[in-house]
């Protein structure tokens, strides 16, 4: 347990001292969704009416509404930025340095999907705050605080887990931009982080709702909405808490050399170790 707790410390740490070093990720991590914030929400402030509608018992202005949402995004970015660091380290030979320690393979990569969710919530945290200097504040303390940052935490760790799993199948470099917009902009345009499911319900767009309905990271943005104003999730928890276990168990599955179908699989005849 100690050998295994000392492994947990030194690869949260080590990507922490990583990302201290790289200000311009958490610069982008922040002006992104801020400029959804600034603008998109100023743009659309008048166009989107958010009735008062389950979590909410009074009408919101729109920032209020996407605010949620656009924590979703932060943690979904950094989700797969993290796949991206995965198959990085692959191709530099750290993650198979790694994956031989005289530890279960499991621990390696819950240790990095731990190290993923911390600079996730980091993150989101930043966020939060200039976006709190922009006027737009959200109900954080108060007796459901606490169900506020489990689902923080289980969203975090859902989408590093789903990063974690991409990047198995992931082989270079070359092919995470286009892995990602198979990813990135579904998950989070077909969700209710930019308007409620019963918009595109009412607007007719069936085949977009239905979408929405199963996408588990709408789930994950529902739950933090709701556990903003101390509501019932519903399933959301069970959706979320269910699609992370799914997507670690497949990734330590992928990351077995002997059992595996990513990356690190067998590699064929004449291949360079």
């Amino acid at each position: 347990m100690t050998h295994a707790l000392q492994a947990l410390r030194a690869i949260v740490m080590r990507e922490l001292m990583k990302f201290m070093r790289q200000t311009s990720r958490l610069a982008s991590a922040v002006v992104r969704p801020l400029l959804w914030l600034a603008v998109f929400a100023a743009g659309f402030r008048n166009v989107f009416g958010v009735a008062i509608n389950e979590p909410y018992d009074t009408y919101i202005p729109y920032d209020v509404y996407i605010a949620p949402g656009l924590i979703g995004m932060v943690l979904l970015f950094n989700g797969m930025q993290s796949s991206l660091a995965m198959v990085y380290d692959r191709e530099m030979g750290l993650m198979r340095l790694l994956l031989t320690a005289p530890l279960p393979r499991w621990w390696i990569l819950f240790a990095k999907l731990s190290a993923t969710a911390i600079l996730s919530l980091l993150q989101a945290a930043a966020f939060i705050a200039v976006a709190a200097l922009l006027g737009t504040t959200l109900p954080l303390w108060g007796p459901h605080t606490p169900m506020v940052l489990l689902a923080a935490v289980s969203a975090a760790l859902m989408l590093g887990a789903l990063g974690l799993l991409l990047s198995v199948h992931i082989k270079q470099l070359e092919n995470f931009a286009g892995t990602m917009n198979f990813v990135i902009f579904p998950m989070y345009f077909m969700s209710t982080a930019l308007y409620p499911l019963w918009k595109l319900e009412e607007s007719g767009a069936e085949w977009v709702w239905w979408i929405a309905s199963v996408n588990p990271f709408t789930h994950a943005v529902e739950w933090l909405r709701f556990a903003l104003y101390g509501k019932d999730p519903g399933l959301a928890p069970y959706v979320v808490l269910g699609t992370l276990a799914a997507c670690f168990a497949l990734a330590a599955w992928g990351y077995d050399p002997q059992r595996g179908f990513g990356a690190l699989a067998k590699r064929g005849p004449g291949s360079t170790p």
